[in-house]
């Protein structure tokens, strides 16, 4: 598991979601209608990879940091789940991104 970050885009190896710099912030591909701030888009891309390389059950040990991650993001961490859960749009990106 793990979050690639470069300069312009972010990219996990269990996730198909992604991250890429956009004029005044960070879009990621799960939360496409939102602009986020570069940490926040670490944010968002470690859940992803957490959800996309685990299997969940009501009593995991990863559920407090989905959790927090989720309140990072100003959200509850089942809706973060589902959200993250659902298929990445499929893009290519640049080697050189990250």
């Amino acid at each position: 598991m793990g979050v690639h970050i470069g300069a312009m885009a972010m990219t996990g190896d269990a996730t198909r979601h992604h991250a890429e710099a956009v004029p005044g912030g960070w879009r990621v591909s799960w939360l496409p209608d939102r602009l986020l701030t570069c940490d926040k888009s670490v944010t968002a891309m470690v859940l992803a990879e957490a959800v996309a390389s685990t299997t969940l059950t009501s009593e995991h040990r990863l559920w407090p940091h989905i959790d927090a991650w989720a309140a990072q993001l100003g959200l509850s961490g089942p809706a973060a789940v589902v959200a993250s859960s659902l298929p990445a749009p499929v893009r290519e990106v640049d080697p050189q991104c990250r």
